[in-house]
């Protein structure tokens, strides 16, 4: 499985009123391990940024009027692309930019080239409705450090993003390592291991100002669900709540 993290920084806000793509960055996943083969190129736009981009990413128009323009690159881009999925945070964005690039070059758009194309920030919001979904925010909530971001670039970005989309998705096959047990104790590698009894652990229970918390998350996702949400299989409206307008 390859993907790609991708992210651009851009002129202003829309390709539409001219503006273009400054810089990208690609950072390639296989197999869910950062390879360390990246793509990052500046781009000349030939045209300044929007004062409020510029504050974003401070890429001046002096620094990218030495760069390469999008025509330059769209081959190779394309090239290190071709048959990944693509992951984007707010893919709309970075894609209506990407397409309008290749549309002035008279090439096919971006999905043409890639196995798919996921939006990571439709995802986060699916696992965390209600929440703050931002780069930002999401790298707070998994424990990722962004400290040196203290501008946004698009290669730093996706570095950033790649490390949220493996700790978002983060999986697990199997709760239990497969041990050989004959009653007596398991054997794992050729040693004997003592059969576990767990009847001393201890058992913990939710006080009621969790479980009211408990309840009140269950809610949002039902909203969010546009009815029961799947947690209401194995536990059921309370009464009071069914009853509630």
């Amino acid at each position: 499985m390859r993907q790609i993290i991708f992210d651009t920084e851009t002129t202003g806000l829309d390709p539409a009123q001219g503006h273009r793509i400054v810089e990208i960055g690609c950072v390639e996943i296989l197999n869910r391990t950062v390879t360390g083969r990246n793509m990052h190129v500046y781009l000349n736009p030939d045209r300044d940024s929007d004062p409020e981009a510029l504050a974003v990413h401070g890429l001046t128009t002096e620094f990218l009027s030495d760069k390469p323009r999008f025509a330059e690159i769209a081959d190779e881009l394309m090239e290190f692309m071709r048959g990944a999925e693509i992951i984007i945070h707010n893919a709309a964005f970075d894609t209506k930019f990407v397409n309008a690039e290749m549309a002035r070059l008279g090439k096919p758009v971006m999905a043409e080239y890639c196995a798919k194309i996921t939006d990571s920030l439709m995802e986060a919001r699916q696992r965390r409705p209600g929440k703050r979904n931002s780069l930002d925010a999401l790298c707070d909530f998994y424990g990722i450090s962004n400290a040196h971001r203290t501008l946004h670039g698009a290669l730093l970005d996706a570095q950033l993003l790649g490390e949220v989309w493996l700790a978002m998705t983060r999986g697990q096959d199997a709760l239990l390592i497969e041990v050989e047990d004959d009653g007596s104790g398991s054997q794992l590698g050729g040693e004997i291991l003592p059969r576990f009894d767990a009847s001393g652990l201890p058992v913990l229970t939710a006080s009621p100002e969790e479980m009211a918390e408990h309840q009140e998350y269950l809610l949002v996702l039902d909203k969010s669900a546009g009815g029961a949400c799947v947690w209401r299989t194995y536990e059921p409206l309370p009464p009071a709540a069914e009853a509630a307008p």
